[in-house]
């Protein structure tokens, strides 16, 4: 793990280019910018960045392991997302509060309620696929923005009604714009006006606000609150060690990351699943076969492979919060340090034929922690990741149940990014077919294997 030392700052060489430039870059092609400059510095390098300043860059897998396993009193956050998503989001906790504050959020999502969640994913991905037209393309990203959102809300409050319809609507066109904002300068986030970008996030929030302030009064009044097992409910029940609650302000916070983070960057991973699917005709053969069977270990592995070749978040980012050493380097405090997610995961010292979409990698072998890093690690590696996990393995599980696949030779889907997370441009198209007899599915003709 990294250290705190007095030794005189070293860093690793990078491109001598102007910060702007660099942002641009950063900005409208951000995958061939790291794989590019990683390429060049053998995937560490120094770089000028907007919002983070001069950063560190890394992919070597003991340079993550020892900044994942390094203590919060080092090494702290560095992203802008708390200022999207509040003060009392752990986006925006630091420290001794962090860690208090994620041991508070462990038991909603521990593995044991998993189980308790699937019938609500499934409900989810049934009612949702129900309108699903048959034989013609369409784009599956904003179906699985629906699937994902209704069952974390649900699986969030416990319950359906007005309340819950509203944030349906509200959170939608609210978290991309969001996102997109949380990427730029602090000086663009300014409020001029309802018509104005960060005017519409600060006004959606305001309204976001006074719906949980009535979910959680509504909770409070409940005569069964203290048996509901719901993620709001539990997170009103949970008392620091001092015996205090979550104050009602950070459990809005709180909610609002678990909806936002929770909700597109699920939906975007599916519709990555769905467009690498496609293309790989044998595989999803299958993954048929397998589900018909009962079996779920090849699914699990094409998950893990989708998140590898194409991870949502491309980056995890902290800060030295002292002068530390990382590796060979040595960082001055402030500094910023960003694992890189798209160099590890395309790393051949991490992956044999890493660009190869290939998810036999994974049968019998469980990812490493320290280069497939998709909710990044160590103490602020995703607290929804078992959710999110299931949530995946539930409704691919289901549509492979219900439908055959249209196969196809075209190219994959350039990726486009929207603020925080790597979408496909096309939004993940899909051409399906109603199964009739679900037990049997025609194997489609074979593909060559699609690069990534």
């Amino acid at each position: 793990m990294a250290e705190a030392t007095t030794e005189p700052v070293r860093l690793p060489p990078g491109p001598k280019i102007p910060k702007a430039l660099v942002g641009i870059a950063f900005l409208t092609a951000r995958h061939r910018a790291v794989r590019a400059i990683g390429k060049r510095y053998d995937g560490t390098f120094t770089v000028n960045l907007p919002i983070f300043g001069e950063a560190v860059v890394i992919s070597d897998r003991d340079l993550i392991k020892d900044l994942f396993t390094t203590s919060g009193d080092l090494l702290g956050r560095a992203t802008n997302l708390g200022t999207v998503l509040g003060p009392g989001s752990t986006f925006s906790l630091d420290g001794d509060e962090h860690r208090a504050r994620r041991k508070l959020l462990v038991p909603p999502f521990h593995g044991k309620r998993m189980a308790g969640y699937e019938a609500i994913v499934e409900d989810e991905v049934l009612r949702e696929i129900a309108g699903w037209p048959e034989g013609q393309e369409f784009e599956t990203l904003q179906p699985m923005m629906r699937i994902t959102l209704n069952a974390i809300l649900r699986t969030v409050f416990g319950a359906q009604g007005g309340a819950l319809d509203e944030l349906r609507e509200l959170l939608p066109p609210m978290v991309p714009l969001a996102s997109r904002m949380a990427v730029l300068p602090t000086f663009l986030r300014r409020d001029l006006g309802p018509w104005s970008p960060w005017g519409r996030v600060q006004r959606s929030r305001r309204r976001y606000d006074e719906i949980i302030a009535s979910l959680i009064a509504e909770a409070r009044t409940d005569p069964a609150f203290a048996e509901r097992n719901d993620v709001l409910a539990l997170m009103l029940q949970a008392r620091y060690d001092d015996g205090s609650p979550i104050s009602d302000g950070h459990v809005a916070d709180e909610l609002l990351t678990l909806l936002a983070a929770g909700h597109e960057t699920t939906a975007t991973t599916l519709a990555w699943a769905i467009e690498r699917l496609r293309r790989h005709p044998r595989l999803l053969s299958r993954l048929t076969e397998e589900v018909d069977a009962g079996g779920s270990e090849l699914l699990q592995a094409t998950i893990w492979e989708v998140q590898r070749t194409r991870p949502v978040v491309e980056a995890t980012s902290r800060v030295a919060r002292e002068r530390i050493r990382l590796g060979e380097w040595v960082i001055p405090k402030g500094h910023a340090i960003i694992a890189s997610i798209t160099m590890s995961h395309l790393s051949e010292r991490n992956f044999a034929d890493a660009t190869a979409f290939n998810p036999d990698r994974f049968l019998g072998a469980t990812p490493d922690t320290h280069t497939w890093i998709p909710y990044g690690g160590g103490i602020r590696r995703c607290i929804g990741a078992a959710f999110a996990n299931m949530e995946m393995n539930v409704t691919l599980r289901t549509l492979l149940r219900e439908f055959e696949f249209g196969t196809t030779y075209s190219p994959g889907e350039r990726r486009h990014s929207r603020g925080i997370a790597t979408a496909p441009a096309r939004g993940g198209r899909a051409v399906v077919y109603r199964r009739k007899d679900k037990s049997v599915m025609q194997t489609p003709s074979d593909a060559q294997r699609v690069s990534a």
